[in-house]
């Protein structure tokens, strides 16, 4: 028989292998028939239950001396240890980090900006300049720390204790150091600085035999932080004024070089400059470019006048332009008219047309009108002569506007070379007016007594009357504290691994008993396994297993079977049923080993195979739903999860009737299998012959046991047992033969619960 997942990644070799390994077991069975007594009864690790908690707690009884007497001997020796180290007192001074420039001593294009406020790593870094070598230096000399024993291990003499510490490598020898060294790691041992969290606001504590000493240090550090601010500030300004007034020198060189450039240019080239900055020639191209627009303007403005003057007087229609009637020449007569017409008017109202009066009046009126138009005609006349000046003007100016524009065109050139030159001298006098006004700035700076810093002291170190170290109450407290626990620890671990000693179990006993009560030989393996701890190291191959005469029954046989797994405790949590015999043959082999295990320990039994009604004929609700609904997510696993009807065994179906068997090669049914491992003693895969499913779900961490077709031969079975081991179960057990149904009639009042 070859299973499906054999044929995944299995050579040639491997299968040799095998069959050497069948031959030589065969070996081992003929002997074992031979000499039935040499068969060594199998040991396996006895798995411990709960926590013996009263043991525990009479063992800590037993050995209260081994934990009494450590405790009391650390609470003395921290108590004298205590009182014998020289206390330290504690200073403690804060300097706050808000970047305080004066507003006037920043540069003008800054004033009107904000700061910004300081990140975390501005203060951070700032925590650093306060640990530097150079301040600490400048400190140790001015509290003259080097000379005091406390900084200087050599003033105090050297212990033999340290001398040989130093001598083995714990610790550093004090005179391989230079005096600056031994008082720069007496100072920084002593001294602590960090950044407030949440703030910016830095902590220096200092620490000394001598309290008065402690605070006059922390000050000293508080104050040398500022004054090396400053100082680093008024260098700074130093610097950069040194740097303008050289760079000054060369760009006042610079700009008179650029400038006389220009201007010489400028002189050869003819392009003088006249009234707003533009060149002559510009300006009177502008100029009569303004004045040809007023001739053109005039001309075409008397010509319209003239116009619509003649053509009044040749409809006949009065005259009413404004400058016909705003004339001098026709004032008089335009009012003489005004008061004919009025005396015609009244005259009418009182005489008839043919009236002597009225014909004097109406003569009078046309030879005023005759006069008016004579008058007009002389006016458009004057405005023709205008307009015919005003063209002649035209011509010259447009003829002067082409010569200048002729002249122009010539100098574009050279005007452009002007402008470069113009550039480059007018950005060399900016940039020199910049560096003046900064240099300025900087020279300022450089000249104040006090320069601004980045932070002010908020709170001075005083003088501690309260010892820092060492802290004399937690120090005895830990010490006795820590001894006690380790002590108790060191008894109960003892204790523990007393009760958790393995012994070795003869597995095997008992079914050889009632195998001879019933008269039946059993071939067992001759190979002793060791006692091996199933979680550390991988599981032996063990030989073909529980090969019976035919005089011995399958319920015998499985019930040696469930006596072994039971034995094995978590070494056999996962077993794949699996075989040549037919599906209904695996699932009753399946339900009958499972109900013996079920008698005293949770049992839970996969059906894999769906190729036999059975199970759902013993399970107490035949419509459940089973792993190919919790693969689709229409049922949980309280769902899937039945019970069988005549024992305490738990069941899981493959699925409804027509379900697809492609979901059982999920990757999830793996992680179905792993979760029943954790609720379950033993889980039972029934897996019929294997032909469609993943390698991986039945070999993992599992056993195999094998239900052959009662036609099997002997080297079959043990080659087949071979290619089992070798594709991934740790053990692998043959039947004699399948459970047939007539058979299992009678199993359920066998094993029942």
């Amino acid at each position: 028989m070859r299973l499906a997942f054999w044929r995944a990644g299995k050579d040639k070799a491997v299968v040799e292998r095998a069959v050497s390994k069948a031959e030589t077991k065969r070996a081992e069975l003929e002997r074992i028939e031979a000499d039935p007594a040499s068969v060594a009864p199998r040991q396996s690790p006895v798995e411990s239950g709960d926590i013996d908690l009263h043991a525990l707690g009479g063992a800590l009884a037993r050995r209260r001396g081994w934990i009494i007497v450590p405790t009391v001997l650390a609470l003395v020796a921290s108590v004298a240890v205590v009182n014998l180290v020289t206390p330290r007192y504690k200073s403690e001074s804060r300097i706050l980090i808000d970047g305080r420039e004066n507003v006037f001593l920043r540069p003008n294009s800054d004033r009107a900006e904000e700061r910004q406020a300081l990140d975390a790593e501005a203060v951070t870094s700032q925590v650093q300049l306060v640990l530097s070598r150079d301040l600490a230096r400048e400190i140790i000399k001015k509290n003259k720390l080097a000379e005091r024993p406390e900084f200087d291990p050599v003033l105090q003499g050297i212990s033999p204790l340290k001398s040989l510490a130093a001598l083995v490598g714990i610790g550093r020898d004090p005179f391989s150091m230079t005096p600056e060294e031994r008082v720069l790691d007496a100072y920084y041992e002593r001294l602590q600085a960090y950044a407030v969290d949440k703030s910016r606001v830095i902590v220096i504590e200092f620490q000394s035999a001598d309290p008065d000493l402690a605070v006059r240090v922390a000050n000293s550090i508080a104050d040398g932080y500022l004054v090396l601010q400053q100082d680093a500030r008024q260098d700074q300004a130093r610097n950069a004024s040194q740097w303008y007034a050289g760079r000054i020198d060369e760009l006042r060189r610079n700009v008179s070089e650029a400038e006389a450039k220009a201007e010489d240019f400028r002189s050869k080239s003819s392009l003088f400059v006249g009234t707003n900055n533009t060149t002559l020639s510009n300006q009177q191209m502008g100029e009569v470019n303004t004045q040809l627009n007023n001739a053109r303007a005039l001309k075409a403005d008397a010509e319209a006048k003239a116009r619509l003057i003649r053509e009044m007087i040749q409809s006949g229609k009065p005259i009413e332009s404004s400058e016909v009637l705003n004339s001098e020449s026709m004032r008089t007569p335009s009012q003489q008219r005004v008061a004919l017409r009025a005396q015609l008017a009244e005259q009418s109202s009182t005489l008839l047309g043919n009236h002597p009066r009225i014909k004097e009046l109406k003569a009078q009126l046309a030879d005023l009108d005759t006069q008016i138009r004579d008058e007009a005609a002389k006016l458009a006349r004057t405005l023709e002569n205008d307009s015919r000046a005003a063209a002649g003007r035209v011509q010259e100016l447009s003829a002067s506007l082409e010569q200048l524009k002729k002249q122009a065109t010539s100098t574009n050139g050279q005007d452009v070379q002007l402008r470069a030159l113009e550039r480059e001298a007018k950005a060399q006098r900016d940039l020199l007016e910049t560096y003046l006004a900064k240099y300025r700035e900087a020279n300022t700076r450089e000249t104040i007594d006090t320069a601004p810093t980045d932070g002010r002291i908020i709170s001075r170190a005083i003088v501690s009357n309260m010892p820092a170290y060492p802290k004399k109450l937690p120090i005895v407290l830990i010490a006795t504290i820590a001894t006690l626990l380790l002590s108790s620890g060191v008894v109960v671990t003892g204790e523990l691994l007393r009760q958790t000693a393995p012994r070795a179990v003869a597995v095997f006993a008992p079914a050889l008993t009632r195998a001879s009560a019933r008269q039946e030989q059993i071939v067992q393996p001759a190979v002793v396994e060791p006692v091996v701890d199933p979680v550390m190291a991988e599981p032996a191959p063990l030989q073909p297993e529980m090969t019976a005469d035919a005089d011995v029954t399958e319920f015998a046989e499985i019930e040696h079977l469930a006596d072994r797994l039971r034995a094995d405790g978590a070494m056999a949590k996962k077993v794949t049923v699996l075989g040549t015999a037919s599906g209904e043959a695996v699932t009753l082999s399946t339900l009958t080993l499972a109900r013996h295990l079920a008698r005293d320990a949770r049992v839970v039994v996969v059906d894999l195979a769906a190729s036999s009604p059975i199970m759902a004929a013993v399970s107490v609700d035949a419509s459940a739903p089973g792993l190919a609904e919790l693969m689709q997510g229409e049922a949980s696993f309280a769902q899937v999860i039945t019970r069988d009807k005549l024992s305490r065994l738990h069941l899981v179906t493959a699925g409804r009737p027509g379900f697809d068997r492609s979901l059982l090669q999920s990757p999830r049914v793996t992680l179905a299998v792993d979760a029943l491992l954790r609720a379950y003693d033993h889980v039972l895969l029934d897996a019929g012959s294997a032909s469609d499913l993943p390698a991986e779900l039945l070999t993992a961490n599992a056993r195999a046991v094998v239900v052959p077709d009662a036609s099997m031969a002997p080297d079959a079975r043990a080659l087949m047992c071979e290619q089992l081991r070798a594709v991934g179960f740790s053990e692998v057990t043959m039947l004699s033969k399948p459970v047939q149904p007539s058979d299992a009639r009678d199993a359920p009042r066998v094993v029942a619960a």
